[in-house]
């Protein structure tokens, strides 16, 4: 329970107006998250500014955080909110988040990863482009423009001119279809 427990104190003590807390999830978590940002912006100098953005939201919005884990990890929040700062900052710019990168791990820690963890990754990498591959064209489109291109479903349904419920549908529909492909490999895989 080690690292989501240290994590979370240095919310609580944060939220008390720890600098040195701050100071401390900063060194953890600034290189993984600088490097995360800088392979969506695509600028060195935004990416820093995204980072600082972030860690004066951690600042400022620590009294509000849950740190009995029921909101889930810290880290898993600190990169779900690099990621919307990024994408903001790419609108902002007039750009549209690139091709996400696939392969990128969402939930990500300052330990090193290993080659054994990094190719299970790539391997999930490859095996979910063939499956998003396999959608229906409609149910592809919505998907990569959802996920990996940053548009929120109502922009969706605005630029193909077709209703929301129409683009809720087809997410739903494609997620349905990813996880029971997922379930079933997974299932294979116990099996062998």
């Amino acid at each position: 329970m080690g690292e989501p427990a240290a994590d979370e104190q240095l919310i609580r003590q944060i939220a008390e107006g720890d600098a040195l807390a701050l100071e401390q999830l900063y060194d953890k978590y600034e290189r993984p998250i600088y490097s995360f940002v800088l392979r969506m912006v695509k600028d060195s100098m935004a990416a820093e500014e995204v980072v600082q953005e972030l860690f004066m939201r951690v600042w400022k919005s620590a009294g509000r955080m849950k740190t009995d884990g029921s909101a889930g990890k810290v880290s898993t929040w600190l990169f779900a909110v690099s990621r919307n700062l990024s994408i903001d900052w790419l609108r902002k710019q007039g750009r549209r988040p690139l091709e996400a990168q696939e392969e990128e791990v969402w939930e990500r820690t300052a330990e090193p990863v290993s080659t054994e963890h990094e190719v299970e990754q790539r391997l999930l990498g490859e095996q979910m482009r063939e499956a998003i591959g396999e959608l229906n064209e409609d149910q592809k489109q919505v998907v990569e423009m959802i996920y990996y291109m940053g548009y929120t479903q109502q922009e969706v349904a605005s630029k193909h001119d077709i209703p929301l419920g129409t683009v809720k549908s087809r997410v739903r529909l494609a997620l349905g279809q990813l996880r029971k492909r997922f379930d079933h490999r997974w299932k294979e895989g116990v099996r062998q």
